[in-house]
């Protein structure tokens, strides 16, 4: 083989990794090129849900199944660090662990009855799990603050180091993000992914094949909870006040928007999703009253004309056109 033949083939062969170098490389030096912290803290919020809506999107695009309470693991999070951490006087970082594996133990608990729904039956079985989330927030204000929210959260340090600004904690929360992308990527590359794409594809089918469906549905529920709950931790810790503005119902609906917006079943998608989604009312601020109108309409069009997602629908179309071309 040739030198060309040969770099040709290792970048084939590695290209997910040297594309999520890429990416931290530019992400290292994105707050030299920010100097808005605004616009680095909107770029921290990305990250955020990042992590919520990769484990989301295992759920729905991977498992085939279908969530609309997600926010309320990411509310968890939140909250038990922000108690964990001021009420109690925990250290953050073991209580984000104990956070994460209580919220796992949340997902088992409401996952094992929930995840022998299926189709809108689940939906409505994880949006009523968030409205009880919720309503917990709001009224238990003696422990979470109620509607007026939970203050005094510390920020998150390593030694001497304090994540207390905008571009000490963009280099945090990205590394969780990235993190968290490299895990769901080797996971949906592994026989447990391929095992979840068979089961989002046909269930029965999958079940002949071994797949053993319900345990595969429960475990990537409880992995998308601790997902979510590490992220609502970060959120805490990050803004050091949390509401229950911020966990309601049509968050999780957004989440699912993101979902849909970056494809189904596309990991990569999810980061073009998240973004668009969480930048867009900054885009459209002028139209505030009728956000929710237009994500919908968004929405809609894409389930239309592009039901595998945005950047999975475009991605195939110019496949699709390359291969017309080449032909001709």
């Amino acid at each position: 083989m040739t030198t060309r033949e040969n770099l040709f083939y290792f970048l084939c062969l590695h290209r997910t990794g040297l594309t999520v170098l890429a990416l931290s490389v530019m992400l290292l030096v994105w707050p030299l090129w920010i100097s808005n912290p605004y616009h680095l803290g909107l770029s921290n919020l990305i990250a955020i849900y990042v992590m919520v809506v990769l484990g989301l999107n295992l759920f729905i695009g991977y498992a085939g199944q279908i969530s609309l309470g997600h926010a309320a693991f990411f509310a968890v999070g939140a909250y038990g660090s922000a108690i964990g951490t001021t009420t109690l006087g925990g250290p953050a970082w073991p209580v984000m662990l104990v956070v994460a594996l209580v919220a796992a133990l949340v997902a088992l608990a409401v996952g094992l009855p929930a995840l022998k729904l299926s189709g809108h039956y689940l939906a409505m079985a994880t949006l009523g799990f968030n409205i009880v989330v919720y309503t917990i927030l709001v009224q238990w204000d003696t422990v979470t603050g109620g509607p007026s929210g939970f203050s005094g959260v510390p920020y998150l340090a390593i030694g001497s180091l304090v994540f207390d600004n905008e571009i000490r904690f963009h280099y945090l929360v990205w590394t969780f993000a990235m993190l968290a992308l490299l895990m769901c990527l080797n996971l949906v590359r592994s026989g447990v992914g391929r095992g979840l794409a068979a089961l989002a594809e046909d269930e029965t089918a999958a079940t002949a094949l071994g797949v053993d469906t319900r345990r595969a549905k429960v475990k990537v529920f409880i992995l998308s909870a601790v997902l979510a709950s590490v992220a609502g931790s970060l959120f805490a810790h990050c803004y050091a006040f949390v509401s229950p503005d911020s966990f309601d119902i049509f968050v999780s609906v957004d989440f699912v928007i993101m979902v849909v917006v970056g494809g189904m079943g596309s990991i990569w998608g999810t980061l073009f999703g998240t973004a668009l989604i969480t930048m867009l009312p900054e885009w459209i601020e002028t139209l505030e009253t009728v956000k929710d109108i237009i994500h919908g309409l968004i929405l809609v069009l894409i389930l239309i004309f592009l039901p595998q997602g945005l950047v999975t629908g475009i991605v195939d179309a110019v496949r699709t056109r390359m291969v017309w071309r080449r032909h001709a």
